[in-house]
């Protein structure tokens, strides 16, 4: 939906000429009319771009004015947005227990930059001062240690992100600020009369629309104000049948220079050709009467005609961010704000408290999405109607029965209402765990309050920032949610770079090049599937065979996969075979670090950039190889594994055989204490925990600590047995995810792509307080 045409960015051009201050000073009238225009393509663009791209928009406007002024060396700024690609890095982390391994390879690969000599050592050698920095509250707006205090700009830019990528974008902003003033960090509010007012009759206003929002009630009384309202503004939904009318109400209005709306043009695609044709050969400027407007609202679609997009003006209305002003936004929309529905009940105090509850939880779900996957696996679109609905059945329920039927309230809005969006199982849960804490007997007995304006009073008086606590999440998820935006926004602008642009000192192709042959050298042959095939045969009692020759024949493809498009991507450099749009991709990717399309293909899933996925397969192969060399491992890898369910199939399957009983009716139980090689199932290793951490005093989950998000989990033995005979007591059944993405889809064998099992780990707190923290294992961390 961002298009934008050559026409319409001339005539920003020549209003700036028109409008900007006037001198007879060649110069100074020149600086103004750029100080204009920049301001007026600032503030045009970002009328149109949803909030998540307005500082993406900012970045990139600031930096390529200044690469034409010859201001940004181009190996700086690509490695402030990949972090380096390097393979290896031979020097070691001084400082395990709080510098991460990414962020000192990354300190490591800075130190090549033409500002940033000597600062590796620096930071060997100085390792208190650097965590000072590290701990601080404000690392972007501290002074960095002795000489690298002077570093400004993008250099500074590359410190902080090294080692506090959370507070890049902050450091972004002040970036933005340095260079081209505030005004370009505070994108211009909502303005529909502005809109307007830049308008003509010729040009469509569009609305593109985002979950939460509906501009329709704010036009029709922006309508009114101009004495546009009533039969001088028809409104009409499209959907099916429903173009040919709106053809006539265009005609009519042309002519009449009355408004037409046309909302959700994404569900009528079938019909945009012709209103692309309409707005091209009926709208034009003799046969149109002045006051006529045509208001558009549709949805990001690929469908959504493109030379409409490029000659209209484009606005964006997102709902608003924060749960004060979510809760805000409920009181004061119907039907809360209508006195007669507020005052309507039978029961009124305990309407009021359910009514505040409700809202409360509304304003929660929604706000949990910024937190990634720590918040929901898939983010959902919860709307008013959800809302709306519960309400009117919370006001019904209370006067039909006598006492409160809060089993029947929770089972309608949490598996009904709300529910019905939610797919994932472990969402559901969360669902119910977070509505549990408003629809019950606990949440009756406190909030005191009676009039409408108490509330709204209360409301106004929250913070608006709340604390993750709020969502039951832990103080951590603040830096999850600031790392994601970084990640974000360093992605965006990545996607927007031209391609061709390389790093100071080596051509792009060279520094492919290097790699490609990097990884060849470090890549081991084949494994010999007929040698592990005669080692491990296919046996009644050991299934494990079958998994180690099932795991060597996935793993073959995988590495036939990197090994051939290496040897292609380097003949193609070296001009010896033809370029094809796959080795291109392979290219595009290595440049800016991330895994090519064609490895993912053939790969396990993995979200790492390119240098650790190498690392990181290379430790897998390395698994497996120790596996056929000296047999099965006492502890296994598994995380190594390429389709982990495969192991745990083959757990299983030893002890139903052995003991023969049905394998459906097997589970596991988990422990964590280890001896010998155990009798029946396995020991396995490489598990991280996300939202807590593993309290190896207590052996209980306990809370995260301060800035560490990830906490390893020790040996757990997996203990096969059957279900019936489980306790399930004091603990917490903890999801298991091959990565941090958490979603995945139903493959053909009826797994996830991403879910592994869940394990149950001891807990002394209730279930549902590590539910609402998000508490997972991953298999794998992303970097």
């Amino acid at each position: 939906m961002y298009q934008y045409s050559l026409s319409w960015f001339i005539n920003l051009y020549l209003d700036s000429i028109a409008k900007s201050v006037k001198s007879d000073d060649v110069a100074k009238r020149i600086s103004n009319i750029s100080e204009h225009f920049t301001l007026s393509i600032y503030n045009n663009v970002c009328r149109s771009l949803f909030e998540k791209d307005k500082l993406l928009f900012s970045l990139l406007l600031t930096v390529g004015i200044m690469q034409g002024k010859g201001k940004v060396d181009d190996q700086v700024w690509r490695f402030l947005l990949t972090g380096g690609i390097a393979l290896h890095n031979p020097y070691p982390n001084p400082a395990p227990e709080w510098l991460s391994d990414k962020s000192w390879s990354k300190i490591v690969g800075a130190s090549k930059l033409p500002n940033l000599k000597g600062f590796f050592e620096h930071v060997q050698d100085n390792i208190s001062k650097w965590k000072e920095l590290y701990d601080s509250g404000t690392p972007h707006e501290d002074q960095l240690p002795d000489q690298w205090n002077e570093l400004v700009g993008m250099d500074r830019m590359v410190v902080i992100r090294c080692f506090r990528p959370d507070k890049l974008v902050p450091a972004v902003q002040d970036f933005i600020v340095d260079n081209m003033g505030q005004a370009y960090i505070e994108p211009p509010p909502f303005d529909l009369a502005g809109s307007y007012k830049d308008s003509n009759c010729c040009s469509p206003l569009i609305f593109i629309l985002s979950p939460g929002s509906d501009p329709t009630a704010g036009l029709l009384k922006f309508a009114d104000d101009l004495q546009m309202g009533g039969s001088r503004t028809q409104t009409i939904s499209l959907g099916q049948g429903q173009g040919p009318i709106a053809a006539q109400m265009i005609d009519k209005a042309i002519k009449e220079g009355t408004w037409v709306v046309l909302q959700n043009c994404h569900l009528a695609t079938s019909w945009m050709p012709t209103l692309e044709r309409i707005c091209e050969e009926t709208i034009t400027p003799e046969n149109t009467h002045t006051s006529f407007r045509l208001w558009l609202t549709s949805y990001p679609s690929d469908k959504f005609p493109i030379s409409i997009l490029q000659n209209g003006l484009k606005m964006t209305n997102e709902p608003p961010k924060g749960i004060r002003a979510n809760l805000l936004r409920s009181y004061l929309s119907h039907p809360i704000s209508d006195p007669a529905f507020f005052d309507s009940s039978k029961k009124q105090v305990i309407w009021q408290k359910l009514l505040f509850g409700l809202t409360f939880f509304h304003a929660l779900v929604q706000e949990r999405r910024n937190f990634g996957p720590l918040g929901w696996n898939i983010p959902y679109e919860f709307n008013e109607s959800d809302q709306r609905i519960s309400i009117r059945q919370i006001q019904m329920f209370l006067d039909e029965y006598d006492e409160v039927p809060l089993e029947a309230l929770t089972y309608l809005t949490g598996e009904c209402n709300y529910g019905g969006r939610v797919t994932d199982d472990k969402d559901r849960r969360l669902l119910l765990s977070l509505l549990s804490i408003f629809y019950s007997q606990e949440s009756l007995l406190i909030l005191r309050f009676s009039l409408f304006q108490t509330y709204v009073n209360y409301i106004r008086s929250l913070p608006i920032c709340a604390d993750p606590c709020v969502f039951g999440l832990h103080s951590n998820a603040d830096i999850t949610k600031d790392n994601q935006e970084t990640n974000q926004l360093l992605d965006g602008v990545l996607l927007t770079l031209p391609r061709q642009a390389g790093g100071g000192a080596k051509s792009p192709q060279e520094v492919v090049d290097e790699l490609a042959e990097n990884i060849l050298c470090k890549l081991p042959a084949d494994f010999d599937v007929q040698m592990v095939n005669d080692k491990y045969p296919v046996t009644y009692e050991e299934s494990m065979n079958t998994v180690l020759r099932q795991e060597v024949i996935r793993f073959n493809r995988l590495i036939g996969v990197v090994h051939v498009s290496m040897i292609n991507i380097r003949k193609a450099l070296k001009g010896q075979i033809v370029m094809s749009t796959e080795l291109e991709n392979v290219f595009n990717s290595m440049l800016v670090g991330k895994v090519p399309a064609m490895w993912a293909a053939k790969s396990y899933p993995s979200l790492k950039p390119m240098g650790s996925y190498v690392t990181d397969l290379l430790a897998r192969l390395q698994f497996l190889q120790d596996w056929i060399d000296n047999g099965p491992p006492t502890v296994f890898w598994l995380s190594g594994f390429y389709f982990t369910q495969s192991f745990l199939t083959g757990v299983s399957q030893n002890f139903a055989r052995k003991y023969t009983i049905p394998i459906d009716y097997i589970g596991f139980e988990f422990e964590t204490h280890m001896d010998q090689r155990p009798e029946d199932g396995a020991y396995v290793r490489g598990l991280f925990m996300e939202g807590a951490r593993w309290d190896m005093e207590n052996m209980v989950i306990g809370e995260s600590l301060p800035k560490i998000l990830f906490d390893s989990l020790p040996i757990i033995k997996l203990k096969p047995g059957e279900m019936a005979k489980f306790k399930h007591e004091n603990i917490y059944v903890c999801p298991v995810y091959k990565t941090s993405a958490r979603r995945g889809t139903l493959s053909t064998t009826g797994h996830s792509t991403n879910y592994v099992l869940s394990i149950e780990l001891p807990s002394d707190k209730p279930q549902k307080h590590w539910i609402n923290r998000g508490v997972a294992c991953l298999c794998q961390l992303d970097d």
